[in-house]
């Protein structure tokens, strides 16, 4: 499952949700997976950018 997939499913469960104790577990599992998600792509973004820089270093 990729962490896109899990952000929607943990969306759904907290639409769902009807205890207050369960729906502030699952919004903080959600928080964490948003934030890991921006963590992947903020790590993406910087290999794109480091890999482009060493690019142009390189050529002539």
């Amino acid at each position: 499952m990729t962490i896109e997939q899990h952000i929607e499913e943990l969306r759904s469960e907290l639409n769902n949700a009807f205890d207050a104790t369960e729906r502030r577990q699952i919004e903080v599992e959600l928080e964490l997976a948003e934030a890991d998600l921006m963590v992947a792509l903020a790590e993406q973004e910087g290999t794109a950018r480091s890999r482009a820089a060493l690019l142009r270093w390189l050529s002539p």
